[in-house]
This record gives C-alpha cells, sequence and structure tokens, in this order.
C-alpha cells in the first residue's frame, strides 16, 4: 500500500487531477480573500459559484464563445456581490445574513432559468468544452485548460496588487482601519464595494470552470461545497494569496487521493474501508490543517464591522 501511494505521488496523471481540482478552489479562495481583505464576509459564494456555472454554460449553449461564457459568468457574479455590497456596506446589515441570502437567491435562479429554459429536457444539454493546452511545454499544466492557467496567473497579480500598489494599499486599510482611510480621503463604502464585486466576479468564474471546463454541463448539486470550503481556506491562508495557492493545491490532493483510494478497491493494510472514510478524507484533513494554522492567523481587523462616514 505505502509502495503504491509513492508511486501514485510520482505520476503525472495523479497531479494532473490534482491541478484540475484545485482550479475552482483556487478562483473561490481569491474571491473570498479580495472581500475580506477590505472588511467583508461573503458567504453568498456557494450560490454566485452556481449561479456563474449556470450562466457561462447557458451562454455557451445559446451560441457565444467560451471567453463569452466565462465574461458572463464574471459579471453575474459581480452583479451579486454589488447586491450584497449594498446591503452590508451601505445599509450596515448582517454580513452572515445577506450573504446567505445570496447563495438562497442566487441558487434558486439558477434553477428556475433552468427549468424554464429546459423545461422538457431528462438530462442536461452538452457543450464543447475548453480543450487542453496541448501547445505547453509543462506535462501536467499542458493537460489543463486556460482557465487554470488564469487561475494560477491571478495568484501572483493579486499578490503584488494588494501588497505593491496604491489601490491594494487603500482595500487593506479599509479592512484593517477604515477611520484611518477615511482620514486619508479614501471612500470606504466605495473600495469596500468595488472589492466585494470584483471577489464576487472571481467566484463566478470559479463556478464557471465547472461548467465551461471541468464538464460540458450544469448539473444541479455541482459546486457540492466548494464555496463553503474556499471560506475556510483563506482563514488556513491568513489572507495571503500565496498561502491561498497552497491551500487550495492541499486540500485537492486530499480528495485526488482519496479518489484514487476508491478506485483502487478501498483496502487498506488487507481491510475494506467503506467508501464514506474516504469520502470524509480531505475534509477531516483540511479541517485538522485549519486548527493548526486558524490560532495563528492574523485577521483583517475590521472584518464584518459595518462602518459608517464620520464614525470613529
Amino acid at each position: 500500500m505505502l509502495t503504491e501511494t509513492l508511486n501514485l505521488f510520482l505520476s503525472a496523471p495523479f497531479w494532473v487531477a490534482v491541478l484540475r481540482i484545485a482550479t475552482p478552489l483556487i478562483l473561490g479562495t481569491l474571491g473570498v480573500l479580495l472581500c475580506e481583505r477590505a472588511g467583508v464576509l461573503n458567504l453568498g459564494i456557494e450560490g454566485i459559484m452556481v449561479a456563474g456555472a449556470f450562466t457561462g454554460w447557458l451562454t455557451v449553449y445559446q451560441g457565444g464563445s467560451l471567453w463569452m461564457g466565462v465574461g458572463v459568468a464574471a459579471l453575474v457574479g459581480a452583479l451579486f456581490g454589488v447586491l450584497h455590497g449594498w446591503l452590508t456596506v451601505s445599509l450596515a446589515l448582517s454580513q452572515h445574513v445577506s450573504g446567505l441570502g445570496i447563495t438562497l437567491l442566487a441558487t434558486s435562479l439558477a434553477s428556475y432559468g433552468y427549468r424554464v429554459s429546459f423545461p422538457k429536457v431528462s438530462s442536461p444539454p452538452t457543450i464543447q468544452a475548453f480543450e487542453p493546452m496541448a501547445w505547453l511545454p509543462i506535462p501536467v499544466l499542458s493537460a489543463q485548460t486556460p482557465l487554470t492557467l488564469l487561475a494560477l496567473t491571478l495568484v501572483p497579480v493579486i499578490a503584488y496588487g494588494l501588497y505593491r500598489t496604491p489601490l491594494g494599499l487603500a482595500v487593506r486599510m479599509v479592512g484593517e482601519n477604515p477611520a484611518a482611510a477615511e482620514g486619508q480621503g479614501i471612500s470606504v463604502a466605495a473600495v469596500r464595494i468595488a472589492s466585494v464585486a470584483a471577489g464576487s466576479a472571481l467566484m463566478g468564474v470559479a463556478g464557471a470552470f465547472l461548467t465551461l471546463a471541468a464538464f460540458d454541463a450544469f448539473y444541479f448539486n455541482m459546486v457540492n461545497g466548494r464555496g463553503w470550503v474556499c471560506v475556510a481556506l483563506v482563514v488556513f491562508a491568513s489572507w495571503q494569496p500565496g498561502k491561498a495557492l497552497l491551500g487550495a493545491l492541499l486540500f485537492a490532493l486530499f480528495d485526488a487521493l482519496q479518489l484514487r483510494l476508491q478506485q483502487s478497491g478501498g483496502d487498506v493494510l488487507g481491510v475494506t474501508v467503506p467508501y464514506q472514510v474516504y469520502l470524509m478524507l480531505p475534509y477531516v484533513l483540511s479541517i485538522a490543517a485549519l486548527v493548526l494554522v486558524a490560532r495563528r492567523a492574523a485577521y483583517p481587523q475590521a472584518l464584518m464591522k459595518p462602518y459608517r462616514k464620520g464614525e470613529r
């Protein structure tokens, strides 16, 4: 069993699967990170990913290009982000309640849209999804789609933007000390809403990856809790893009490992292990890693704290 596991870690197909599983987690985690760096918790990610998956797929099915589908998914995510920002920043409503409401609203609208668009279809129609980038000379990356390359590219771009640009400084200031940001002439509400909109756009693209790259159709429950995993991964990453990438890859590794263990028949040292244990494995290991890291995590000081102009 040990030898088989070591051989698995040395095989290229295994790491191809890890990177494919990690892609929506990378995009979603970066989206949550942008929101929370500005001081806004966005629990609407699960629903936004569903909406992005559906609208991106429907756009392509109706004749749009794949990149148009990605753009529509990002736009839909941004619109839900603006709604969440208006409710939590402008009206100072509970970020938890608003986020859960966004999840319910977005999921319900996607379900309604699918039923209206395909009232008599028993199985989901398919589209021509993104093809692997076979032209790349890197073996594992050449088996991925352009959206994976986009996700990997966004990690250093967002890190640079947050820590090396005035805009990134403004985002971090409104998440740490909004009163100080206001004192520097920064509109706290505008920066927070814009950050939530940008982060939610990435969440929409994360959902679109599932229908435009990982699969070629829209299925109910296809997001399957990935949004909640992204929220936990941000804490694991201590709100840093580089660590967010590491956390997404770590969870994907656990997930890919349990899939391969199931395929091997479920035998560990001669004992048959129920498949439910393997399904549980990536979540248990991720929770353990989260517990070890979370105590030392330096969270944004103004996270989940409403701010009104002129308050101190």
